[in-house]
């Protein structure tokens, strides 16, 4: 009897102590946002109503329903994206090895069609990026002339394309040496110009000596 009751009481103690220990807590990660998905929509919402507007800008003009129809299709789209960008960037520039040069290429994108003051403000966070190898160079450049062109001044790279009505055609925003922008735009990594414009959606011819009078012709306004 003795015997039982201490087995008993053994059982007794060993119950109450695991009853006594807490629980152990399961550790739930929280859900990440896959950024690469994301990204690839925001490249599709961005692009595709672009290139379907800009087509049917050559076939039919800005006045033409198709065009119109896509150039709202685009607003829409962009405006969403831009939340969807800056919600990336509000802890910094993401890691090139997490989003890849696509990634790059359509966060850039969008901050390109978005405002002035936009891409203002994301100056300073490309140029960290660039000095911390996240971002290329040439992207950077690509935003540093189209805030040349917002502020009506001369681009550096060559990279931003204008429509003049006046001519009813397609031309470079002037340059500020156009007889080295080869050479600079080969130090960023990027072809040269006759290349750049040959290769563009709609082609481009590059003319040096009429660029060259082009920027002195635009100098001279300016002044």
């Amino acid at each position: 009897m003795l015997r039982i009751a201490i087995l008993l009481a053994v059982a007794m103690s060993m119950a109450c102590d695991r009853k006594s220990k807490p629980k152990q807590q399961v550790q739930v990660k929280p859900q990440t946002v896959d950024l690469a998905a994301t990204l690839d929509t925001i490249w599709r919402t961005e692009q595709i109503p672009i290139r379907k507007r800009d087509s049917a800008f050559h076939a039919y003009g800005d006045q033409s329903n198709m065009y119109k129809e896509y150039q709202s299709i685009y607003k829409k789209n962009h405006l969403i994206n831009e939340q969807k960008v800056a919600k990336i960037l509000k802890d910094g520039w993401p890691s090139l090895n997490e989003i890849g040069e696509q990634g790059n290429l359509t966060i850039c994108n969008v901050l390109q069609h978005s405002s002035p003051e936009t891409r203002l403000k994301y100056l300073p966070l490309m140029r960290q990026a660039v000095k911390n190898k996240e971002l290329s160079p040439w992207l950077l450049a690509r935003t540093e002339d189209r805030i040349a062109t917002d502020r009506g001044q001369l681009q550096i790279y060559g990279g931003q394309i204008k429509y003049y009505p006046e001519t009813e055609s397609f031309d470079v925003w002037p340059i500020i040496d156009p007889e080295n922008v080869d050479k600079k735009r080969a130090e960023i990594g990027l072809e040269p110009m006759a290349e750049y414009l040959k290769n563009r959606r709609f082609p481009l011819e590059w003319n040096l000596e009429d660029q060259v009078k082009r920027t002195a012709e635009f100098e001279t306004k300016k002044h």
